[in-house]
């Protein structure tokens, strides 16, 4: 955090986290300039109840005017839909389970929200993330939020240096449970409100029908294969079915059949038991570090394979070309092409990359 008042861009989502990261940054004494990036989603129909973005914005609002801030509505859809949406689609449809907040922290919104600070002569952003800052040695540290239960490292394991430096995390040493009652001291009109548990352009929570409205080439159906190539039945489409997933299947056996991975080549669904399931190595690509460099030599590392997994223990091997190899203390059942696996010593995020297929 600056030692003296700067100013600050605070982006606003309508919710509590951010709306009490701004309240905390002008107790602190900075000009805060509120923004609320408007972003691409299906749009609601006549007659419909106002969607959740509709909401966020009018809230957002609110909230900036209780806070005695500007309010900026800056207009991010069409960016945010060549770069999220369509990388979304465009996994789905190489065989991949993506998580498009990433993709959307590291190539859309922090570039796009620093843009408009410096527009606006804020040399900082603020934003309403669980996680921690940490200047050492010349460098930016990530570290984990002190709330085990909100950790938000892993989506902002891919922020380059240049971006952690001009941004400011004010919830990173707080609880969820601290935060609300913070927000009802500063009387904020989102204290209770629940949080959004699905991705912002989907007009619900399941992204099947998305991608039937937007890549309907996803779904192809084709064959249901065992591990030992037996034909078990017909999946339709790829993009419909995750690694580990038991139930909807299609088919009925004597045991109960896991989704092992899928074959591209072939637009097959591979399917195994659950002793065939899980793998104990994984490779990525894309790997980014935090510093800048990757280690010089082999590391142990506790890594997470998704934002909702346990950490497991591994050896990381960097490799040349952003790449890393992965090898787990133990097998994991849940690993998933598309998904990223990030590192940490303790509470310091190292960085991370995208698993492989």
């Amino acid at each position: 955090m600056p030692a003296q008042p700067v100013s600050v861009l605070a982006a606003l989502s309508g919710g509590v986290d951010s709306s009490v990261a701004a309240a905390l940054l002008i107790q602190q004494g900075h000009p805060v300039i509120g923004m609320m990036m408007r972003l691409w989603s299906e749009e609601a129909g006549a007659g419909d109840p106002p969607s959740r973005a509709a909401q966020d914005i009018e809230l957002a609002g609110q909230v900036a005017q209780r806070l005695g801030i500007p309010f900026h509505l800056a207009d991010a859809r069409q960016q945010q839909r060549a770069i999220v949406v369509q990388s979304f689609l465009d996994d789905y449809a190489q065989g991949l389970t993506p998580n498009p907040c990433l993709t959307c922290n590291r190539f859309f919104r922090w570039d796009f929200l620093l843009d408009q600070a410096a527009a606006l002569g804020a040399p900082f952003i603020a934003t309403g993330h669980y996680a921690r800052l940490r200047q050492q040695d010349g460098r930016v540290q990530l570290l984990r939020g002190r709330d085990p239960a909100k950790d938000q490292s892993y989506v902002l394991h891919g922020l380059s240096q240049s971006q952690l430096a001009r941004t400011l995390l004010p919830l990173g040493e707080l609880t969820k449970s601290e935060v609300r009652r913070l927000a009802r001291q500063f009387g904020l009109p989102v204290a209770e409100r629940s949080d959004s548990q699905d991705l912002c352009f989907l007009a619900g929570g399941d992204y099947r029908p998305f991608l039937l409205r937007h890549a309907p080439h996803t779904a192809s159906p084709g064959p249901i294969y065992s591990v030992d190539g037996r034909l078990l039945g017909q999946h339709q489409g790829l993009a419909f079915y995750t690694i580990g997933q038991r139930k909807g299947l299609g088919f009925s056996a004597g045991a109960p059949y896991y989704v092992i991975s899928k074959d591209l080549a072939q637009n097959a669904l591979i399917v195994g038991l659950l002793e065939q399931l899980g793998s104990d190595q994984l490779s990525l690509a894309d790997v980014h570090w935090i510093a800048e460099s990757a280690p010089p030599e082999p590391f142990r590392a506790s890594v997470k394979i998704r934002y909702t997994a346990q950490p497991a223990w591994a050896q990381v091997t960097p490799l040349a070309g952003g790449r890393a190899a992965l090898h787990f203390e133990h097998p994991l059942r849940d690993i998933t092409p598309g998904q990223s696996a990030v590192f940490y010593q303790d509470d310091l995020c190292l960085g991370g990359g995208v698993i492989q297929p």
